[in-house]
C-alpha cells in the first residue's frame, strides 16, 4: 500500500497534534510535591512532639526525625483536619436530611504500605499529632496483623507460606469490626496479634469504643476484589476509609530493610527461647542473610508484586521514601 506525500503529510500533522495535547494534558490524578513544597503547608500548624517523644514512637530499623515529622506529617496532619471537618459537616447535613440523629460516626485513616516500609511508625506518629489537636479527639490505632487467621488455621488450610496474602485474613471479621465502628457501636473489640510469637493471641482483644478518629494499618486493606456480575454489594475494607495513605519505596530499598531488620531481630528478640523465631539466632550469619533474603523473596516480594503495590493507585496520599527511610516525595490525590 502506497501513501501520497500529500496524504503523509496530513498524517503527519494528526501525529503531532495528538502529541501535542498528551503533552499539555495532565492526566494523572495526583499532584506532586516535593518535601520542600509540601514542608510549606504546614503553615502555622503547631508542632507538638518533642525530640525524645518521636523517638519513641519510631519503629525498629525505621528511623524517624522531628525535622521529617515537621517538613512531612504536620502538613498532613492539617490535611487531615481539613478532612475530617469537611466529612462530619457532610455526615450533618446528611443527617438533616434523613431526619435522624445518629451522632458523629468516626473519621477512620486506613495506612497501606510493603513489609518493612514504615507503615506502624507512620501510624503512631500521626496518631499522636491527631491526639494532639486543638480538639483533643480521642484516636484510636489499629493494626489488621490481628485479623489473621490463627496459625493452626493457617496450617490446616495450607496457608502458612501465603502468610499476609489477603487469603489468609479473616476478612469477614474485619468488616464486621469496621461496620460497628462506623455504625458508632461502643466498646468493638478487635483481636490481637504477637510478632514475637508469630500468631493471633486467643482471648486477648483491644477494646475501640467510640473514637473520633480510626487509623487502620496493614499490608492489604486498600485491597479489592472480583466484582459479582449479579451487582450484590460487596464490601471492601477500604469503604470504610475517610482517607488512606500508602506508603512506597524502591523494591531493592524494601528488601535491604527487611534484611536488615531480620538480623537485628536476631541479635535481639530471636534470642529469646519462647519467641516463634528462635531457632536463626543459632544459625550462622551468611545462612541468617541466606533465609531472610530467601523469605522475602519467595514470600513478601510476591505479595507486595501481587497484592500490595497494585493497591498503590487507589490510595488518596502516596508518601514515597528514598535510602534514607526519608518521605522524599509527596503525591496527594486530586480527583
Amino acid at each position: 500500500m502506497f501513501v501520497t506525500s500529500g496524504r503523509a503529510t496530513e498524517m503527519a500533522q494528526v501525529m503531532d497534534q495528538k502529541v501535542a495535547i498528551n503533552r499539555d494534558m495532565d492526566l494523572s490524578p495526583y499532584r506532586v510535591f516535593t518535601e520542600k513544597q509540601w514542608a510549606r503547608l504546614r503553615a502555622d500548624t503547631p508542632m507538638t512532639l518533642t525530640g525524645s517523644e518521636v523517638a519513641q514512637l519510631q519503629g525498629l530499623n525505621d528511623p524517624m526525625s522531628i525535622e521529617q515529622v515537621e517538613k512531612i506529617y504536620l502538613p498532613l496532619s492539617r490535611l487531615l483536619a481539613y478532612y475530617a471537618e469537611a466529612t462530619f459537616t457532610l455526615h450533618t447535613a446528611t443527617e438533616r436530611f434523613l431526619g435522624r440523629r445518629d451522632g458523629k460516626i468516626p473519621f477512620i485513616i486506613g495506612v497501606a504500605g510493603s513489609v518493612s516500609v514504615g507503615k506502624s511508625t507512620t501510624s503512631r506518629v500521626l496518631r499522636a499529632l491527631l491526639a494532639r489537636w486543638p480538639a483533643s479527639p480521642k484516636v484510636d490505632l489499629v493494626t489488621t496483623d490481628g485479623f489473621l487467621y490463627p496459625n493452626m488455621v493457617l496450617e490446616a488450610e495450607g496457608l502458612m507460606s501465603k502468610k499476609g496474602f489477603p487469603e489468609s485474613f479473616d476478612r469477614p471479621r474485619l468488616l464486621r469490626f469496621l461496620s460497628d465502628i462506623k455504625a458508632g457501636k461502643r466498646n468493638v473489640r478487635a483481636p490481637v496479634y504477637s510478632h514475637f510469637y508469630y500468631d493471633v493471641m486467643p482471648g486477648h482483644t483491644v477494646t475501640v469504643d467510640k473514637p473520633d478518629i480510626l487509623i487502620v494499618e496493614g499490608l492489604n486493606v486498600l485491597q479489592t476484589r472480583e466484582l459479582p456480575r449479579d451487582g450484590r454489594a460487596v464490601p471492601f475494607v477500604s469503604d470504610f476509609f475517610d482517607f488512606s495513605v500508602y506508603i512506597d519505596a524502591e523494591e531493592q530499598l524494601l528488601e535491604d530493610w527487611y534484611v536488615e531488620r531480620f538480623m537485628r531481630l536476631r541479635e535481639t528478640a530471636f534470642r529469646d527461647p519462647s519467641s516463634y523465631f528462635h531457632k536463626y539466632s543459632r544459625i550462622s550469619d551468611r545462612q541468617a542473610l541466606e533465609t531472610a533474603s530467601q523469605i522475602w523473596r519467595d514470600i513478601n516480594l510476591v505479595n507486595l508484586q501481587e497484592n500490595i503495590l497494585p493497591t498503590r493507585p487507589r490510595a488518596d496520599l502516596i508518601l514515597t521514601k528514598d535510602a534514607s527511610h526519608r518521605v522524599s516525595k509527596v503525591a496527594l490525590r486530586k480527583i
